[in-house]
This record gives structure tokens, C-alpha cells and sequence, in this order.
């Protein structure tokens, strides 16, 4: 498919630069005639409770859950009691790992995620009374209450073709060349507002930073809104097809779908706007440049990329992350993203994450989006299932 598009690409990178941001603005609405209306079938506006202001957010919705000894003590036995199976961690379940009483309020999460305000945080969990695989197996355990299905963060391990379902998210820049670094999520850079590749994406706290690392949220639906009121043009390049850099070694592949999708409301589901996008596939990152031999950004894609971004900074909530916690979020319409920080020979920040699916609840996704999602949660077997312990660099580009 030929697509027209200009030579090079706009001045943007992965930081977003504001004052940039706002001389392109200036510049596109002085010098060119933009549309005033939405693309057909967008909502002139949402509602519900999947659209938030996070500075007021507080004051509305309770995210956190702290968990009681009572919790505790059922964690403790589950994790017995999966222990005393002798199965591999492939097989966490409902059913290995019982949670008699906390069963149902790992379901109303997973309810409040999906259709709630998308994000809920369980506090509490003693991570030093535990070795690593037992936090491993309580974070999944735990985590397949809330949606059993795992999907892949890549698809080798040690060499060897296998679907690994768990991925540690620190700073290893220091002990790797800078050209094997995929994205931030391996650094202690900030990560500017993205979303992942799961439907829900659950992150477990295994140690805080020395300073910063905060987690930042912010609601599509409302970013969304904000927008679509001031920039309908704006929202109509973000629903039209994007260049998506594969980083593949040839150095010219690439996939072309929109960043923002709108399903209207059927009689049994109510309409969903989806949000998916990783802005290091669109500018590159570090040394991951983004090829020269793809179709580059337009200056109205450059611009509609900043806007979401300054959106959803304007109106995002920062939690309180700390060690011990779990955070569940809608990963189709919830933005996140992270402050930089500073790790010290006491506190290095690290965290463990999965890519969920629950099939109750789970959102229907466009067509053009499941090349995108088979990535994730295609074809995974037990037998292929692996759990690292240790922080490791990603091998493949899964999350593209």
C-alpha cells in the first residue's frame, strides 16, 4: 500500500519537548486549514467512570486496598499449598493457588478495572519475608484472581524459543552496551505516557528507588474528551493509519494502524475507546534509532503524539507506588507512565510485571489490532513457560 508521506522526519523525539510542542501547534493552526470535525462515528464526548480527572480524583474513588492479616495469612496458605503440588509456575490458577475469601475482591477488581475507573492498587504484600519465587508465585497466584491469562514479554529465554510470562522492570543500563537497550523501561530514565501490550497490566513493587520512579495514570477517556473539544483534527489523525518502526535488523519494516480506536456501543457491550501505542516505535529511542527507510511522521502526526502525551501529563494521577504494592490497570484505556529516578546501594528500584487477560470482562479488540495481541497471548503453553527470577534485556520486540 503506497502511502504518501515527506522525506523526513519531524523534529520530535522520545522526550517530548514542550516548547516544540507549542510552536508546532502555533505553526499548523496558522498555516494550514485543519478540520473542525470528528472522524465518523467519534463520540463528541464520553462519560462514565473510565473518564477521570486525576486533581480531583482523590476526592471520588479509593484505589487502594491494604491488605489484612487475615488476607495474609490466606496468601500464606495458598502459596503452601501450590508449593506442596510440586507443579511449575505455569500452572498458577484459581484452582492451585486458593484464595477462598479473597477470591471475590480479586474479581471485583478485576470488574473495577475493566469497567470501573480501570486501576486498583492492593497494598500490603511483606516482600522481605519472602524469597524471590515465592514472590513470584504470590504475584502471579495472586494476580490470576484477577485475570487468568498470561501473556508472552518475549519469546526466547537462555537461547532457546520459549514464552516468558514475567518481566523485571529496572535499570540495567549500566551493565549492558547501550545498543542492546530496547526502550526506558530497562534504564532509569523517565518513560513519557504509553500503554503496553496486554489487556491489563499488573506491576508488583519489589523494591522502591532512592528518589523518584513515581507512577503516573492517566485516563484515556478524558484525554480523549479534552481534545475532541478543542482539536477534533487532532483525534481524527490519531484514528488514521500510523507508521509503526518493527526495529527489525533489515532495518525497513513496519506496521500501519491508528493509535486510537472508538467501538460503538452493541447490546452487550457499551461503546470503547482503545488507546495502543509505545512512542519509542514512532521516534526511536537512544541508540534504537528509528529507520530511515520507513515512512516518517507528518507534522500533524508529530503534533497529535505531543498533545496526547501534555494531555495526559495535565491530568494524570501520581500514585504513591511503593514496596509491597500491586497495580492493576486497564491497559486499552488507561495511559501510564514513570518519573525518572536515582537507585543507591540500599534501594534499587525493581519491579516485576505481567500482561493479563480475564476472559469475563475482557474488551473486544478492532481487527487491526490483533497481529498486535497475538504477539501477547497467542498459542502459550505450559511446557514453554518461563518465570525469570533475575532481571534480564529483552531479546525480541513482543511488545511493538
Amino acid at each position: 500500500m503506497a502511502v504518501a508521506h515527506p522525506l523526513v522526519q519531524p523534529d520530535i523525539g522520545y522526550m517530548p519537548d514542550y516548547d516544540k510542542y507549542l510552536a508546532r501547534s502555533k505553526r499548523r493552526q496558522e498555516t494550514e486549514k485543519l478540520d473542525k470535525h470528528l472522524p465518523e462515528g467519534f463520540p463528541s464526548s464520553l462519560s462514565g467512570d473510565l473518564v477521570w480527572d486525576g486533581n480531583t480524583l482523590s476526592s471520588q474513588y479509593s484505589w487502594n486496598y491494604n491488605l489484612t492479616a487475615e488476607d495474609l495469612d490466606e496468601i500464606n496458605n495458598a502459596l503452601g499449598h501450590f508449593k506442596s503440588l510440586n507443579k511449575p509456575m505455569g500452572e498458577l490458577s484459581p484452582e492451585t493457588f486458593p484464595l477462598p475469601n479473597l477470591h471475590a475482591l480479586m474479581r471485583e477488581i478485576s470488574n473495577e478495572v475493566h469497567n470501573g475507573h480501570g486501576f486498583k492498587v492492593i497494598r500490603g504484600l511483606p516482600v522481605d519475608s519472602y524469597t524471590r519465587e515465592e514472590n513470584v508465585i504470590i504475584y502471579t497466584g495472586l494476580s490470576s484472581h484477577v485475570a487468568p491469562i498470561r501473556g508472552r514479554q518475549d519469546n526466547k529465554w537462555q537461547g532457546k524459543t520459549a514464552d516468558v510470562l514475567v518481566a523485571h522492570v529496572k535499570d540495567l543500563s549500566q551493565s549492558c552496551r547501550p545498543t542492546d537497550i530496547p526502550g526506558p523501561v530497562v534504564t532509569a530514565d523517565k518513560q513519557v505516557f504509553h500503554t503496553d501490550s496486554g489487556d491489563v497490566i499488573a506491576l508488583f513493587c519489589l523494591e522502591e528507588a532512592e528518589n523518584g520512579g513515581e507512577s503516573y495514570l492517566a485516563s484515556t477517556c478524558h484525554v480523549y474528551n479534552v481534545l475532541a473539544a478543542t482539536r477534533p483534527d487532532l483525534i481524527k489523525t490519531l484514528s488514521e493509519p500510523w507508521p509503526f518502526d518493527d526495529f527489525a535488523p533489515t532495518g525497513d519494516v513496519y506496521k500501519l494502524r491508528p493509535l486510537l480506536y472508538y467501538k460503538p456501543p452493541t447490546g452487550s457491550e457499551p461503546g470503547r475507546l482503545i488507546i495502543q501505542y509505545s512512542r519509542r516505535n514512532l521516534t526511536g529511542y537512544l541508540a534504537c534509532k528509528r529507520s530511515a527507510n520507513i515512512p516518517p511522521l507528518t507534522e500533524a502526526q508529530a503534533e497529535a503524539l505531543d498533545a496526547v502525551h501534555f494531555t495526559a501529563e495535565k491530568y494524570a494521577i501520581s500514585l504513591d507506588f511503593r514496596k509491597g504494592d500491586i497495580q492493576f490497570a486497564n491497559n486499552l484505556s488507561i495511559l501510564h507512565a514513570r518519573g525518572g529516578f536515582t537507585d543507591s546501594r540500599e534501594k534499587t528500584r525493581h519491579l516485576l510485571r505481567l500482561w493479563l487477560r480475564d476472559p469475563e470482562y475482557e474488551w473486544m479488540k478492532p481487527r487491526k489490532l490483533k497481529e498486535r495481541f497475538d504477539r501477547v497471548y497467542a498459542d502459550i503453553t505450559v511446557e514453554n513457560s518461563v518465570f525469570p527470577l533475575e532481571a534480564t534485556i529483552r531479546s525480541s520486540n513482543v511488545a511493538t
